[in-house]
């Protein structure tokens, strides 16, 4: 069944090994972004990338997933070993996303977590990827380890409502400022959440941390990559982005003053704008 919402549907697709819920927009235009959302309590592809699928989709064909072991995609029955095995089934699903739509090539969107798919997309499926944003990337050697990071990653010690709004509120510059947009999405962020599946998954993939890619692997990637980062951002810090700078050898960085974690939803048009022009040759 298809749920229309303006100019964004959203369906359950089945492959070999993954239901994958997924939202697209701009389905007919000739080249595809795919949107790799981030990790957090309840979070959803969609609250990722809501905008962005709205915008983009004007001119682009928008694939916007739940990753497997998030919201309304399918999760593993018994969790998995470290961070590497999830890592590895995100990538295999992917593909047979991509496969399964008929999408031989894709430009990429990362955030946080997503940017960590992305590179590892670029490292085992080259062919498959046109350019690449990465959007507060973390994972690096250098990438300094933040005390709200931490306690995102301590929220089903006691969850509540009031709790995950203060960790959203961390993730962001102004947080007066961003208040209506962290009030929208409490509830639904909050019941998805609590439910068990996704409370089992979080578990399992915060278990171990993730190992970085190495150096001789991002040296040898050939893709054109944009890295962007919020100069304030507490939860994945701009050193990480430095980093990729220094080690991809076809990079270019953008970062945004005043501005935290979530980069496309504190600066939606201007975020919107820029990643529209990236993909067009335009920058």
């Amino acid at each position: 069944m298809v749920n229309v919402t303006s100019q964004i549907t959203s369906e359950l697709i089945k492959t070999e090994d993954f239901e994958t819920f997924l939202n697209r927009s701009g389905e007919g235009n000739e080249e595809t972004i795919l949107f790799l959302h981030g990790s957090g309590p309840g979070v959803t592809s969609i609250a990722n990338w809501h905008a962005a699928l709205t915008d983009a989709g004007e001119t682009f064909h928008c694939l916007a997933p739940d990753l497997y072991g998030f919201a309304n995609s399918s999760h593993p029955d018994e969790p998995l070993k470290n961070r590497q095995q999830w890592m590895d089934q995100w990538v295999k699903q992917i593909i047979q996303l991509l496969d399964h739509l008929g999408v031989e090539k894709a430009h990429l969107v990362g955030n946080s977590l997503g940017c960590s798919v992305a590179l590892e997309l670029l490292i085992e499926y080259p062919e498959r990827v046109n350019k690449v944003v990465l959007m507060g990337p973390g994972g690096t050697p250098n990438t300094k380890i933040s005390y709200e990071l931490a306690r995102a990653k301590n929220f089903y010690d006691n969850p509540s409502k009031k709790k995950l709004q203060q960790i959203m509120s961390w993730f962001v510059y102004d947080a007066e400022k961003m208040w209506p947009t962290i009030e929208a999405v409490t509830d639904s962020r909050y019941e998805n959440a609590m439910r068990p599946e996704v409370r089992r998954s979080n578990d399992s993939i915060f278990s171990t941390v993730a190992v970085p890619v190495p150096t001789v692997a991002l040296n040898r990637i050939e893709n054109e990559v944009l890295l962007v980062h919020g100069l304030n951002d507490k939860v994945c810090s701009i050193e990480s982005s430095y980093y990729l700078l220094e080690h991809l050898k076809n990079a270019h960085l953008h970062v945004f003053g005043q501005c935290g974690h979530w980069t496309q939803l504190e600066e939606k048009d201007r975020f919107n704008h820029l990643i529209q022009e990236f993909f067009s040759n335009k920058l």
